[in-house]
Parts: C-alpha cells; sequence; structure tokens
C-alpha cells in the first residue's frame, strides 16, 4: 500500500478542491480500554481540521447497546453507515478512509 501521508491530514477530491469535513462517530462505552485505544488511534491519525469524530456512549442506548454491544469500538462513517469494527490498525484507517 502506498503512503499516502495527506490522505489525513487533508480532505480533497480528484481535482484537489478541499471538500466537506468527514464526520466520523466511534461507538464505545466507559471503561473499555480496547475504546480508549481505537480513540488514542484514531486522535493520533485524524486532522481535527478535516475529520471530526464523536464518540458515542452506546450505554445511553438500549437500540445501540443491541446493535454494538458485542462489537465495540466500531468507527463509522456518517455519510454512508460503512463500519469499521476493532480490531483495526492505522493502515486500516487509512483505507476506510480513502
Amino acid at each position: 500500500m502506498p503512503n499516502p501521508p495527506n490522505l489525513l491530514q487533508t480532505n480533497t477530491d480528484t481535482e484537489g478542491d478541499l471538500t466537506s469535513m468527514v464526520e466520523l462517530k466511534l461507538m464505545s462505552t466507559s471503561a473499555c480500554h480496547l475504546c480508549d485505544q481505537a480513540k488514542a488511534l484514531c486522535d493520533s491519525l485524524l486532522n481535527p481540521e478535516f475529520f471530526r469524530l464523536s464518540v458515542v456512549d452506546i450505554a445511553e442506548s438500549d437500540e445501540l447497546i443491541e446493535r454494538f454491544g458485542t462489537r465495540i469500538p466500531v468507527l463509522c462513517r456518517v455519510r454512508d453507515g460503512v463500519e469499521l469494527g476493532w480490531p483495526f490498525d492505522a493502515d486500516q484507517i487509512i483505507e476506510f478512509l480513502s
């Protein structure tokens, strides 16, 4: 895989123009060490000028517990609902966002 250093620093379309901010949700819950690892990894990769990461505590919703309870952490792209389930690493996040 080529090294795409700008992928997580800029969000451009195929002509190189800036596009809208990419919205992501990290499905998580408190006292989840894997969720903490996933959040730290996302924080280290995602430039906040181009990516907005919201942490969603699934414990606040029975529906979210049912859907994600045994799979957290899960990174979700808001625009299309595509999910990246744990375990994931930096390369997988880059691929997920490309």
